[in-house]
C-alpha cells in the first residue's frame, strides 16, 4: 500500500517538473497547483480507498489555488509598479 502511494506521488512529482521552462507565470502556477492537489489527493484517495477520485478532485482545488496565488502575486506587482510610479512622479 504504502509503495503504491510512494509511486503515485514520485509519478506526480516528476510530471510536475517535466516541461516547465517554455511556459508563463500563469501556466506554471496553475501546473504547479494542479500537479500538488492531485498528489495530495491522490494520497487521501488511496487512504480512503479510491485513489483515480482523490487525484481528480484535489487536481481541481489544486488547479483553482494555482490560479488563485497567480492573481495574488500579479495584484501584488500591480501595487509595487503603482507604488513606484508614484514615488517617481513626486520626487
Amino acid at each position: 500500500m504504502m509503495r503504491r502511494i510512494f509511486l503515485t506521488a514520485a509519478l506526480v512529482a516528476a510530471m510536475a517538473t517535466a516541461g516547465c521552462s517554455g511556459l508563463s507565470d500563469t501556466e506554471q502556477r496553475a501546473g504547479t497547483g494542479t500537479a500538488i492537489g492531485a498528489g495530495a489527493g491522490a494520497l487521501v484517495g488511496a487512504i480512503a480507498g479510491n485513489t483515480l477520485a482523490g487525484a481528480a478532485i484535489g487536481a481541481g482545488a489544486g488547479l483553482v489555488g494555482g490560479l488563485l496565488v497567480d492573481k495574488s502575486e500579479k495584484d501584488k506587482q500591480k501595487a509595487y509598479q503603482e507604488g513606484y510610479e508614484a514615488g517617481q512622479q513626486s520626487q
